[in-house]
């Protein structure tokens, strides 16, 4: 093992650092020199000093954290963890070995001094591994003024010692520990879960200079701006803008999409995904902790701590009955006089299961949903999911793909409709707005030569549009203002221009003063929209609706295509928030779902707000209390399904644990059984519970 001090001194190339080590000189060089990074290793046994020699652009203090961070997973550095809890493997293991010496004394008929003290010796290991129950129990009690369900194993320790039993008290302990173990471990699987899908492992980058040279550098050294290439196979380790190249992504782990994403220049790639085909230079935006996945990560982390308002309710029913265990044995015992019929009572609680397995369930499901590039902030947004009842959907980029195209050309002055898409693309042609690329794409499809422009001549006009000149004649296309400020003839047309206007979303064609045409654009219906609103419906959700900033012909069409109960056209961001606010008051529980920074104050207002798309903008998300990676909207009807299945496994863990530990109750006090037997049904109960809830992510 290897323990670092401090970084001695370092100068570029070369860094000098105190170790604390039992390995050879030998073995500590040859460990160092297969690191990727390290040119050269010199350690001097005397000083306990290691000298390293490294490119010149790693500092000292970054070269010992990849260090660290290498050796970790090696398993190399020492480290203060074990991967399960030592407190309950102490009981387990002690209080087995105590049970079984003890059985297997008695079963040699020991003399009876000698038994004696073998029972003196067991009851003093059952109170010291009882220490931490005895503690919560007492201190709860105190301290509270309420008994829980330690309160109640504490006392059924107690009493198994007094009544001269202590073999009872160590099985109470190790059945008690045996269900702990296996609810953290489930747990900790779920937890690691999502951290280890979306885990970068990747030690170093090839960095790309000013020159096109590509050098092979820890990922620590790469900044926001650099350059990167990425190769056949690899894994993208940051995010960033692809500048060259083409390549197949593989963005599963990020979006929860299966197939594969065609990525070229001028698309934006993530942290995490896996470049199948091709290779691509990338211009790095974020890396490190700002990267998508370290956030994802950070998220789910934080989402696994925050508890749903179901879990408040299990948790505080299932202590309100602790008085009443202790007020039934009270009765059994006066009316009885039997210990054991008082200790199979005492070893039943409702607390274990119900909070184990509830506390399991949700944290299964947020794993899970990450998996599908679903990240859920908390527990809470869980249960909301599963009662919503009205689903309001913005429009652009949420129903819509948010990326425009054109439907309808109209053509005029003697023009045909591919003359008015291709002189449109000429002047269209170096503008990055995605309405010229629409229009660009029309014009592609066409396949005609587009017009040459002098492109000395092409004015960009805010707000309006762009002028070129083709065959040095000017050619406009933008808005009606800008054809009204610039004096174009609508001859014979202005009563048709009039109601176009009204209805549809246009882009107006002039050359040479004259119109020529006009462009209908419109946004796309995602594919898989209507089936998923259907499949929302069928899950219980009655009402859904549209806000949108767009006209109101456009929402009405979209509203007739996809069945919805209502939508509200030409909405500014106030009005959206004011249109959640009103249904709340209704006593909805309303899910509001959009992606832009127009959306952001509803998506704060509703009672649960999902961010949804790959469009989506950071305000949106911070607004938001879930987000899916995917632009696919079938992945929205999943996370509904997802929330309703888990609170249905919630309810069927109450249920399970109610009736098992009130039958082992009841069977306990007519002395049915035996307070091990008791205790086994208790526990049996819980670790059934805990499995049945982490099944949502054990399934895959």
């Amino acid at each position: 093992m290897i323990r670092f001090s401090k970084v001695l001194h370092t100068l570029p190339g070369r860094t000098r650092l105190k170790l604390d080590t039992e390995l050879t000189p030998v073995m500590v060089e040859f460990t160092f020199r297969k690191l990727p990074y390290v040119y050269s290793a010199n350690y001097t046994a005397e000083t306990n000093s290691l000298l390293l020699y490294h490119p010149p652009v790693v500092t000292g203090n970054q070269l010992m954290n990849m260090i660290k961070n290498q050796f970790r997973k090696d398993g190399l550095l020492t480290m203060n963890s074990f991967p399960v809890d030592l407190n309950k493997l102490r009981v387990l293991f002690g209080g087995t070995a105590f049970v079984l010496d003890n059985l297997f004394k008695v079963n040699v008929n020991l003399n009876r001094i000698g038994y004696g003290k073998m029972q003196n010796l067991t009851s003093l290991t059952a109170v010291a591994l009882s220490a931490d129950i005895f503690k919560s129990g007492v201190s709860t009690l105190i301290k509270e003024k309420r008994a829980n369900g330690d309160t109640l194993t504490s006392a059924a320790i107690i009493a198994s010692i007094l009544k001269g039993n202590p073999k009872s008290a160590l099985v109470i302990l190790i059945m008690g520990s045996v269900s702990e173990l296996i609810t953290d471990y489930t747990a900790k699987r779920t937890r690691n879960h999502v951290s280890q899908m979306l885990s970068l492992d990747i030690p170093y980058i090839w960095k790309v200079n000013e020159d096109g040279v590509e050098t092979k550098v820890p990922i620590e050294v790469v900044k926001k701006g650099d350059t990167i290439a990425v190769f056949h196979g690899e894994k993208i380790p940051v995010d960033g803008e692809v500048i060259d190249g083409k390549g197949t992504v593989d963005e599963s782990s990020i979006t929860g999409e299966f197939l594969p994403k065609e990525s070229e220049k001028g698309q934006e790639v993530y942290a995490g995904s896996i470049l199948k085909e091709g290779q691509l230079k990338i211009h790095v935006q974020h890396v490190g902790k700002d990267t998508a996945v370290t956030k994802m990560i950070r998220l789910i982390e934080e989402a696994q701590s925050k508890q749903a308002p179901i879990q408040s309710l299990t948790a505080k029913v299932s202590e309100q009955l602790v008085p009443i265990s202790f007020l039934m044995a009270g009765i059994v015992y006066v009316t009885t006089r039997s210990w054991d019929r008082v200790l199979s009572m005492l070893t039943i609680d409702f607390v274990c299961g119900i909070k184990l397995s509830t506390a399991t369930a949700f944290s299964a499901a947020v794993g899970q949903a990450a998996k599908k590039g679903i990240i859920v902030k908390g527990g809470q947004f869980i249960e909301r999911l599963a009662q919503t009842d009205t689903l309001i959907l913005d429009k652009t980029g949420t129903i819509t793909e948010g990326k425009p195209i054109v439907t309808k050309v109209r053509a005029y002055s003697s023009f045909t409709e591919e003359d008015v898409i291709l002189y449109a693309a000429s002047a269209e042609e170096h503008s990055s707005h995605p309405i010229a690329e629409a229009i660009l794409k029309k014009a592609h499809e066409i396949g005609d030569t587009v017009p040459e422009h002098d492109h000395d001549k092409i004015e960009n006009v805010v707000g309006r549009g762009v002028q070129a000149f083709i065959y040095n004649k000017p050619i406009l296309v933008g808005n009606f203002k800008f054809m009204n400020e610039t004096n174009i003839c609508f001859s014979g047309v202005e009563a048709q221009l009039e109601k176009i206007q009204k209805e549809e979303n246009v882009v107006y064609v002039a050359y040479d003063q004259q119109l020529i045409g006009i462009i209908t654009i419109e946004d796309k219906i995602r594919v898989g929209m209507a089936e998923t609103i259907q499949s929302l419906r069928r899950q219980g959700i009655s009402e859904v609706t549209m806000l949108t900033g767009d006209k109101r012909h456009t929402a009405s069409d979209i509203s007739r295509q996809l069945a919805l109960d209502s939508y509200r056209a030409q909405a500014l961001p106030k009005d959206k928030a004011d249109y959640v606010k009103r249904y709340r008051q209704k006593k909805n529980v309303v899910m509001m779902v959009g992606d832009g920074i127009n959306d952001a104050p509803a998506l704060a207002y509703a009672d649960i707000g999902v961010t949804m798309g790959t469009k989506r903008t950071d305000i949106a998300v911070e607004a938001s209390d879930v987000t899916i990676m995917s632009d696919d909207p079938k992945t929205l009807a999943h996370a509904v399904y997802l929330s309703k299945e888990t609170l249905g496994i919630v309810q069927q863990n109450f249920m399970i644990t109610m009736l098992v530990n009130s039958a082992a109750i009841l069977l306990g006090a007519v002395g049915a059984i035996s307070p091990i037997t008791g205790a086994g049904i208790h526990n049996g109960a819980t670790i059934f519970t805990v499995f049945n809830s982490a099944r949502i992510v054990l399934r895959g």
